[in-house]
């Protein structure tokens, strides 16, 4: 079932990108299909999807997606040198706004409070926080030999299902906000722990508030 959801979305895409592959002919004035460009849209499509399909974990098939769409990967010292800078730039980019940067060896991590995020109990991104969203999309574009990792958490208040769901939608909404502005989903992985990762303790109005959360994770793609 998965395989096959993949492989519908990878046609999709096909149809959606060779739409827009259309050149004027010289000499007859006639629209036609670019068959140099056409080619290159199959060949990113289906090596992504090639490598979607034939990973063994989540990690794996997002890394060879990635490589087979074309993207480098990262090796030796550059590793850390092309973080540093990606770093950098969302740390200017997210000063003042409420969310969270911090470095573990490779790995980024963003912290987005649910209080500034979304509105109580909903899964809907506030409108103030859009221009934020906007500019971890434009770091995200430009630094896109890394993994993306979108996970929401609960505190634990009300029922577990009802968390579960609720952290999940909240991913969901980060993830397709960030797709929206031409992140890659091949680079993501969208996940809700609820209440089960918290960072804080849930018996006060502070802890509780610390532990609503949506977490973006970076990785390098090695």
């Amino acid at each position: 079932m998965q395989i096959s959801s993949r492989v519908t979305v990878l046609l999709a895409s096909a149809s959606l990108v060779l739409s827009s592959c259309q050149t004027t002919n010289p000499f007859t004035g006639e629209s036609q299909r670019s068959k140099a460009l056409t080619g290159s849209v199959i060949g990113g499509l289906v090596g992504a999807g090639i490598g979607s399909l034939t990973g063994k974990g989540s990690t794996d098939r997002r890394q060879k997606a990635m490589v087979g769409a074309g993207i480098g990967i990262l090796t030796g010292g550059g590793i850390g040198a092309y973080m540093d800078r990606q770093e950098a730039e969302l740390r200017r980019e997210l000063e003042g706004t409420g969310v969270g940067v911090s470095r573990n060896g490779n790995q980024i991590a963003l912290v987005m409070p649910g209080d500034v995020t979304f509105a109580t109990g909903s899964a809907s991104i506030s409108g103030q926080f859009h221009p934020t969203l906007d500019s971890v999309a434009k770091v995200l574009n430009k630094y896109n030999q890394t993994l993306v990792d979108i996970t929401g958490h609960t505190d634990s208040v009300g029922q577990r299902d009802y968390n579960y769901r609720l952290s999940q939608s909240r991913a969901s909404s980060v993830a397709g906000f960030l797709q929206g502005r031409k992140v890659s989903p091949t680079r993501f992985r969208v996940t809700g722990q609820g209440p089960d990762a918290p960072v804080a303790t849930n018996d006060s109005a502070a802890g509780r508030q610390a532990n609503r959360r949506v977490t973006i994770q970076l990785a390098p793609l090695t």
